[in-house]
């Protein structure tokens, strides 16, 4: 029997995964919690990529946020890759998308996880960032760590809101219709996507954490989330990417 996996990622960012589970002989079941949406205002955002030069490091936290900053730039006639800002990108798909719009990638951390990122930059050795402007353009609501760390290094940080997560229409009746259906795992892929499917599950009327599902982690921030959130981590992917969440289901399942 083929077993089923909860994906819950934004319907338009499902597929890469759900392929690769299939690959991997699971079952998908999708069931979208997050919504990528614009932020109330891209003032902030317009205005800093418009002085993009004038920043030492711009810092890119998702494939998301790498998009958002190539569509406003096009639409403000920016050239981002002309200029000399140095890029940090967390993740390699990150990575691999800032490549894309034509950014030279200058760190990467070996952890995919925030916190990675700041160890990379304290051991690097890239000038340090004592007195160094640095750009944050992310998700609206999103944690703290890395401006309050790289302050505590002596960076200027500006946090930019590039796009926000919401929940979509419809979540809670999707997820009471996969529930009938029936899944032996669960997939989270960042901190929003477990404090989403909470927030649908009581919309839902079904009790947290969902009875008999294993919980796999893309890695040690998500994985704190659900704890936090009373959910046992059954297995944490490590490399925190889409190919270290399948085998970390496989470890699972094994």
């Amino acid at each position: 029997m083929t077993v089923k996996v909860l994906v819950t990622r934004a319907a338009d960012q499902a597929g890469k995964l759900s392929e690769a589970l299939r690959t991997a002989g699971f079952e998908p079941v999708e069931v979208p919690v997050l919504e990528i949406v614009p932020p109330e205002s891209f003032a902030a955002l317009d205005a800093a990529i418009r002085r993009v030069s004038t920043y030492d490091w711009l810092i890119l936290t998702s494939t998301n946020a790498v998009r958002v900053l190539c569509e406003r730039a096009k639409k403000l006639c920016v050239e981002l890759a002309a200029s000399d800002v140095r890029v940090a990108a967390v993740g390699r798909a990150t990575a691999e998308a800032a490549k894309a719009i034509g950014l030279k990638v200058d760190l990467i951390p070996e952890k995919y996880v925030a916190e990675g990122l700041l160890e990379a930059f304290e051991k690097a050795g890239l000038g340090g960032l004592e007195g160094r402007r640095v750009l944050l353009a992310r998700a609206a609501l999103a944690r703290d760590v890395i401006p309050e760390r790289l302050k505590e290094l002596g960076a200027i940080v500006e946090v930019v809101e590039a796009y926000r997560n919401q929940i979509p229409m419809g979540a809670a009746e999707k997820l009471r219709a996969a529930i009938a259906m029936g899944f032996e795992v669960a997939v989270f892929t960042s901190s929003s996507s477990v404090r989403h499917l909470s927030e649908v599950t009581e919309k839902a009327g079904v009790k947290w954490p969902l009875m008999g599902v294993r919980a796999v982690s893309i890695g040690p921030v998500t994985s704190q989330t659900l704890l936090e959130s009373g959910w046992k981590v059954a297995a944490e992917a490590e490399p925190s990417d889409i190919g270290g969440l399948v085998e970390a289901v496989k470890r699972v399942m094994d």
